[in-house]
């Protein structure tokens, strides 16, 4: 199983959260990724910051552990699937959220091995309409 872990997961991990660091290390290094919006809202949070020294290095340091998943035509195409079946069910996101979860739903509806990993109770939500979608809240 493949787990993508959501921005506030990472952001958390990067504060050294003991309970997210726990679960972290439950898993295997290869098993874990993040959506390439995830990272971009990483890196907006270090600009916001003015890109303080330590904080980048704690920064780079994670993304150098988990894959950083590529949004593209695939998976563009998929989330216009999923934000409509969202919409019908009175289930939505934000527009960045929206995007992580389908980026998430992708891998699981053609693989049937990705859990996405957050503490938003918004993708709990999301989940128990949309029952493709894996969520584990941590």
């Amino acid at each position: 199983m493949i787990y993508m872990l959501d921005t506030n997961i990472v952001s958390l991990a990067i504060r050294n959260d003991a309970e997210v660091i726990e679960q972290l290390q439950k898993l295997e290094t290869q098993n874990t990724c993040i959506s390439v919006i995830t990272a971009a809202e990483i890196r907006y949070g270090l600009a916001k910051r003015g890109f303080p020294t330590g904080l980048m290095a704690r920064v780079n340091a994670f993304m150098e552990r988990v894959s950083v998943y590529p949004w593209n035509s695939d998976v563009a195409l998929q989330y216009g699937s999923f934000r409509a079946e969202c919409e019908k069910k009175g289930a939505m996101l934000a527009t960045l959220d929206m995007m992580i979860a389908a980026h998430a739903y992708m891998f699981q509806v053609n693989n049937n091995n990705m859990i996405l990993v957050t503490r938003d109770k918004a993708f709990h939500f999301v989940a128990s309409k949309i029952p493709a979608l894996k969520v584990d809240m941590w």
